[in-house]
């Protein structure tokens, strides 16, 4: 008899549904039939093809937005407004990912530059690396799916996909999408699958390319143990410094860092999380962002008017509370929060100066926790900044152009922001982590183009 997984509101805890594990076997057949589509190149489809079901797995989700949008926050707990922009988010991926198989092209190498290479044509193709595994994370339980396997598909390489234990369902859901929009079978494969079928998929020889997003921890271990020769993506936290120049009207940085750290009550590997103010303005924005932070609702996440949910597990709820009483033990000052709630919520928290010894200004918080550091001198403020190992996204807000430059130069990130919360993302754009943050590059284009791989042709002929 199969083992089940039990999947839960991580509001209510009430049981949304129970699903049974994948075996050994349904495994070895996902990569048998992933491995068996990619070696026969008489079943790739044709880039018209490909774009012709993703439109129409843009249609049959623009009719399903409200259904998408509850099974999200329910299992993920991320509020029903932020969860609705995530559907339009995946959505609007899809058609990204169609737009971009036309853009999958090479260039041409120059010949005849040199005695030995005339008479000779040049240029690259690209072509699809091969099978894809990816392993995604709870946070963005449908538009992480679109990330992982779309972007595999679009770029023509069968993907088997393994959604978070905690949030499986958006996946579910999506795949059933695809069946319905025609997608051949075997293209884009969903395994529930425990920690060690899941090393099992990331490890196995026929996997060229691992998409993963979650711990650090996790998928360091797991790019330990890749076969040779497969390519990885991973995606994991950062710190999210911000820094706060002087000259800055405080009162328009408010609702901005508010947004940013308390998103998703901060599960979000590029939540705000430190800021660095100059000290003539530093209290009075510390201030202002904890006013703010006791105007949110926190609640059910289904319901319209809610802005921050629950945390995805009790023993989250429970760690976070942890590092917020250590940090005031060791000298931070408690500006509002620092409190369990019911329902695995937790009080949005403004901690004013903690010690940089602390867990909160050395680990990613991930949770509803902002914490304010008074600066004098900014170049000690980024040093401060790029002191831990992880560097994901960062921001900068000043209105001197040179400050601006400057920050952007110095902090050691692989974005920054000018005068935005580091949360700041469009499904376009170049996204990852840099150092302990990760590895490879996200961002739909950006991981269309690391699944695919070069081939060099080259025609010689006396007529050239």
């Amino acid at each position: 008899m199969s083992q089940l997984l039990s999947v839960y509101s991580p509001f209510s805890n009430e049981l949304l549904k129970e699903i049974p594990y994948n075996t050994d076997s349904d495994l070895e057949k996902a990569l048998q039939t992933a491995y068996g589509l990619f070696q026969d190149r008489s079943q790739w489809m044709p880039a018209h093809q490909r774009i012709e079901l993703l439109e129409k797995v843009q249609e049959l989700m623009k009719g399903q937005v409200e259904e998408l949008t509850k099974l999200a926050a329910s299992e993920g707990g991320k509020p029903y407004q932020d969860s609705k922009v995530e559907v339009l988010r995946a959505i609007n991926g899809v058609k990204i990912a169609a737009e971009e198989i036309g853009r999958l092209t090479g260039t041409q190498i120059p010949m005849g530059l040199t005695a030995a290479s005339t008479n000779r044509l040049a240029w690259t193709m690209r072509e699809p690396i091969g099978v894809v595994a990816s392993i995604s994370a709870f946070n963005h339980p449908l538009n992480l799916i679109v990330h992982q396997t779309i972007t595999a598909f679009a770029a023509g390489c069968p993907v088997i996909v393994k959604p978070a234990g905690t949030t499986p369902l958006s996946c579910i859901r999506f795949l059933k999408i695809l069946e319905e929009a025609g997608i051949p079978e075997g293209w884009v494969q969903g395994l529930i699958l425990d920690n060690e079928l899941a090393e099992k998929l990331a490890t196995d020889p026929r996997v060229n390319y691992l998409s993963f997003i979650g711990s650090g921890k996790v998928g360091w271990y797991l790019k330990s143990k890749l076969a040779p020769g497969t390519r990885i993506a991973l995606e994991h936290g950062g710190t999210a410094p911000v820094i706060v120049a002087e000259d800055c009207d405080v009162s328009e940085l408010i609702g901005p860092l508010a947004k940013g750290g308390f998103y998703h009550a901060g599960q979000v590997c590029v939540s705000v999380q430190k800021v660095f103010a100059h000290e003539n303005i530093a209290r009075e924005l510390a201030e202002g962002i904890a006013q703010a932070a006791e105007k949110l609702k926190v609640g059910d996440p289904l319901s319209e008017d809610t802005e921050v949910g629950p945390l995805i597990l009790p023993k989250e709820v429970g760690r976070i509370d942890e590092w917020v009483q250590e940090a005031v033990s060791e000298g931070a000052e408690l500006l509002t929060g620092g409190k369990v709630l019911a329902n695995n919520c937790y009080a949005p928290t403004v901690l004013w100066n903690p010690s940089v010894d602390s867990k909160v200004s050395q680990e990613e918080i991930f949770g509803p926790v902002i914490c304010i550091y008074p600066y004098q001198d900014r170049a000690q403020a980024i040093q401060q900044a790029n002191a831990v190992p992880y560097h994901f996204q960062s921001a900068v807000f000043t209105q001197n152009l040179d400050i601006a430059l400057d920050t952007m130069q110095k902090l050691d990130a692989n974005a920054v922001m000018v005068n935005d919360h580091t949360a700041f993302r469009v499904d376009w754009m170049p996204f990852g982590g840099r150092d302990q943050s990760g590895e490879g590059m996200g961002g739909i284009p950006y991981s269309m183009h690391e699944m695919t791989r070069t081939k060099l042709l080259v025609f010689k002929s006396k007529y050239l």
